[in-house]
């Protein structure tokens, strides 16, 4: 048995709750990817705060507590200004609001490039300090060393290729990659040499299909697509996006509802009913007792 943190829906209060130790690890996730072949896709959804990942995680094989949570959540215009802070308060909420999912959190930008005894403190601190199982970085070939240094020391890594958001100011804007040939044969030689370095998982995002599905081939871990190929070994999506909370969403998001509309009527309800005094009526009141 293993005591966790459980989310008490009646209350919206964590509280400990012994649980059976259920969640995916890292070892089953690689496992899904068997001689090449992924039968059955990996899930995988961002996720940022307790609740969030409550109702996320029965659905989910991986919650990933993505640097986007600088544009969804503060409002900032990139990921670059990202904190380690940020990203370990908001991992430990998910740990706690999940019981399944394998849990991944990223690296923020300048948290890892220096050098690889920089990564692993930083990556040492993310996972003490929130208790997820694994951390993300961006990067290709030029991160393979780091990935390995921190695989052999008891830190599972998941690679990021293809458009990579925290080298935006590099890349100069988010359009898709490998259209060229000389761009395609890096994606698919970083996601080898990710593979190589020891990374369980790499994300394979905004690439051209051909090249993710070259570069899902060409690696013995799963591979994740975002704006790649339904042919990659799993698929993730920024929650908010795919919820519709969003006006503008990127080519490769598929709205599955339009939440933010849902919001938008509900709270314009209850503004006319606060203006009428038509709520709180006699429900939602306390009344002398007879």
């Amino acid at each position: 048995m293993s005591t966790t943190f459980q989310l008490d829906t009646s209350t919206s209060r964590a509280t400990p709750t012994p649980q059976p130790l259920r969640r995916l690890t890292v070892p089953r996730i690689r496992a899904r990817k068997v001689d090449g072949v992924t039968e059955e896709p990996l899930v995988m959804l961002t996720a940022y705060t307790a609740r969030q990942a409550q109702l996320l995680d029965a659905h989910c094989d991986i919650l990933l507590v993505g640097d986007s949570l600088g544009q969804v959540i503060y409002g900032l215009p990139s990921t670059v200004p990202v904190t380690l802070e940020m990203m370990a308060n908001h991992s430990a909420a998910v740990v706690r609001g999940s019981y399944h999912s394998l849990v991944v959190v990223d690296m923020p930008f300048g948290a890892y490039e220096a050098s690889k005894e920089m990564a692993f403190e930083s990556a040492a601190y993310l996972l003490k300090q929130s208790g997820a199982a694994a951390v993300k970085l961006e990067g290709g070939a030029a991160m393979a060393e780091t990935v390995a240094f921190l695989s052999q020391r008891g830190i599972p890594v998941m690679g990021h290729v293809g458009l990579t958001p925290q080298a935006v100011n590099t890349l100069g804007g988010y359009a898709a990659r490998g259209r060229s040939d000389a761009e395609a044969e890096k994606i698919v030689s970083d996601a080898k040499a990710l593979d190589d370095a020891g990374a369980f998982a790499i994300v394979i995002e905004g690439v051209v299909e051909p090249i993710a599905i070259e570069a899902t081939q060409a690696v013995s871990c799963p591979t994740i697509g975002i704006g790649a190929s339904a042919q990659c070994d799993g698929q993730v999506l920024v929650t908010e996006d795919m919820l519709g909370m969003f006006e503008r969403v990127p080519r490769f998001v598929k709205r599955y509802e339009d939440i933010a509309t849902i919001i938008d009527k509900t709270v314009a309800t209850y503004a006319a009913e606060v203006r009428s005094r038509a709520f709180p009526c006699e429900e939602q009141t306390y009344q002398p007792k007879a």
